[in-house]
């Protein structure tokens, strides 16, 4: 008897003729994209791997998938600056660029074709539950970036386990708008995967400024699931502009505030469910962060804690899996999140963690965004001091200080608190630590 588990389908859309993306007004069904995967599979060039930096989410997810038929691995590292891609280069000496637009990566390049042709009327294509889909990379300690295998038996079971808790089906297709790339992991699984595995459709653009996700809002039908992140929801809600009907609002890559969950459900009028996860294991957990401030892990996954060490397993983690943050278990299938391990602060003797920092700043009224920052060798009278930036036009530096007073041990006030027109978040909303530090040197270097 085989223990060779049987391929998986590339989609779990109930017909051919159902939605799969809209773009530029345009509503495009599963028979035509399959045509689209088919032919761009057949001319694409020689080379194993792929770093598909496609910005139309639809020409991406093309693309995925014509990789994925004709047998290439894609290439989803975090950032594409040179230092990278020569690393890209030596771990895969055969890759080639995918782009739909002008492209200055020191690769070999294949433009997205015009893909005109008929629809595809044959069944939907299967795939080996065990053939590698995507290497995606995490920064390892020394710089180079670490790749995480991800084959398609384990991201079908990751997307569906999660279209299970958000409630998507083909019996009942969401519209996805993602304000987030579909090469980052995140945006990956939970626009792209999500859509071909939940049987839904997407929004083919990357709207970034509020008019604009309201206005991707307005055009796709109802069910919508607005997939975001808090920088980009804090932003939304701050803006002047009318927000359609949201039936769900998902949010990752940054724990995101009770007060700003409810505010996000009360405007769009919708649930906002939050997701845990990180790069080696993908997404694990949810929960509903204005009701409570438990996780709850997806169905199959286990969560076990040794000597303070936090390991995931089961369901769609292949393997036992170290994790990064400080968790503590509630019940079987729950749990707190406490911050990052990296993010633990120890000055005279007490203890706190950035992220525990950064939510109580951004919690000050008039604060647009800000971050605490743990320089590498900053000390004062030998205790280290914590530095932090802050986007606040209608605060002075006095008022931040007294209103942190109120918030956080007198300890950890930022020396030097400096003010900025805005920070260096990426197109998750985080923001790289060279680029903060970058940032911190010149502020301080000129303060005016």
């Amino acid at each position: 008897m085989s223990d060779v588990a049987p391929p998986l389908p590339l989609l779990g859309h109930a017909c051919l003729d159902a939605a799969l993306a809209w773009r530029h007004g345009e509503r495009i069904s599963v028979a035509r994209f399959l045509g689209d995967v088919h032919r761009l599979a057949a001319l694409l060039p020689p080379g194993g791997h792929v770093l598909n930096i496609c910005a139309d989410r639809y020409r991406f997810t093309v693309g995925l998938a014509a990789s994925l038929l004709a047998g290439k691995v894609s290439l989803l590292p975090s950032t594409h600056t040179p230092e990278t891609v020569r690393q890209l280069a030596a771990f895969a000496p055969d890759a080639f660029c995918l782009a739909d637009g002008a492209c200055d990566i020191d690769l070999p390049q294949f433009q997205y074709p015009e893909l005109a042709g008929p629809d595809h009327a044959g069944p939907v294509p299967a795939v080996a539950a065990d053939q590698l889909v995507a290497c995606v990379f995490t920064s390892g300690s020394t710089g180079m970036p670490v790749p995480h295998r991800k084959t398609w038996g384990a991201l079908v079971r990751n997307a569906a386990a999660e279209a299970e808790r958000l409630g998507l089906s083909p019996a009942a297709p969401h519209a996805i708008v993602g304000t987030v790339p579909p090469q980052h992991m995140y945006g990956f699984e939970s626009t792209v995967l999500l859509a071909l595995q939940g049987g839904g459709g997407f929004w083919a653009g990357r709207p970034f400024y509020p008019a604009d996700i309201a206005a991707a809002l307005d055009t796709v039908p109802r069910p919508r699931v607005l997939v975001s992140t808090p920088f980009h929801l804090r932003t939304l809600l701050a803006a002047d502009v009318a927000l359609p009907v949201t039936d769900l609002v998902v949010s990752a890559t940054a724990p995101l505030s009770g007060n700003l969950a409810a505010e996000t459900e009360a405007r769009l009028r919708g649930p906002l469910l939050e997701i845990y996860g990180c790069t080696e294991t993908g997404q694990t957990a949810t929960r509903r962060t204005a009701l409570t401030a438990e996780w709850q892990l997806f169905r199959d996954v286990r969560l076990s804690v040794e000597d303070g060490q936090a390991w995931a397993y089961g369901g769609h983690v292949e393997q036992r899996t170290a994790l990064g943050d400080i968790l503590e278990p509630t019940a079987a299938d729950r749990f707190l999140l406490h911050g990052r391990s990296v993010d633990l602060v120890n000055i005279a003797g007490k203890r706190s963690s950035l992220s525990y920092l950064n939510h109580q700043l951004n919690a000050i009224p008039g604060v647009v965004d800000g971050s605490f920052v743990m320089p590498d060798d900053e000390q004062i009278d030998g205790a280290t001091r914590l530095w932090a930036i802050v986007v606040a036009p209608g605060l002075d530096r006095g008022a931040l200080l007294h209103a942190l007073r109120e918030r956080i041990d007198p300890l950890f006030l930022p020396r030097p608190l400096l003010f900025a027109d805005r920070l260096p978040r990426n197109a998750t909303g985080k923001l790289p630590r060279a680029a903060l530090d970058e940032l911190c040197r010149r502020l301080r270097s000129d303060p005016a």
